[in-house]
């Protein structure tokens, strides 16, 4: 799992720092989300009919995960880019999307957690919860750890 978080971590840091192009993204998107689901997979153990539709919601769940993290990658982008001159408009601006953001986000994980919890039963669906909720703090630390305050750099 620290693999995985180091690899987010790795990613957010290039995306603070640099400009990303979209298949660059796109990639490292993809082989975070396949380290991603082994761990899913050698944690939460579902089995039958109850298998496939976990693996069913989880998919559709991590489209919409990984849509968010498109927006989260751009607006990390703005940031970096706009950071030098930043004026009050702007950082107005990202910090509303930001926790416009964090809000959307919360809220899909909750939202999955009680499709998940219909369709295979609380402890499969708490445990996808907790998962999700590590990874999403983890992420969101490495942000922070990998970019600067407002005003930080001169």
């Amino acid at each position: 799992m620290k693999k995985l978080v180091f690899m987010a971590a790795l990613f957010i840091s290039a995306v603070a720092t640099a400009q990303s192009n979209k298949e660059d993204i796109d990639f490292i998107q993809s082989i975070y989300g396949k380290e991603k689901k082994t761990i899913v997979a050698d944690f939460i153990k579902v089995e039958g009919a109850q298998k496939d539709a976990f693996w069913k919601l989880y998919d559709e769940y991590e489209g919409k995960r990984k849509q968010l993290g498109q927006k989260r990658i751009a607006l990390l982008e703005r940031y970096a880019n706009s950071y030098a001159d930043i004026d009050d408009a702007t950082t107005s601006q990202i910090v509303k999307e930001t926790a416009a953001l964090g809000l959307e986000t919360d809220k899909l994980i909750s939202t999955y957690h009680k499709k998940l919890e219909k369709a295979v039963g609380a402890k499969p669906a708490a445990q996808f919860f907790q998962l999700e909720s590590y990874f999403l703090s983890a992420i969101r630390t490495a942000i922070f750890e990998s970019i600067p305050f407002i005003g930080e750099l001169k």
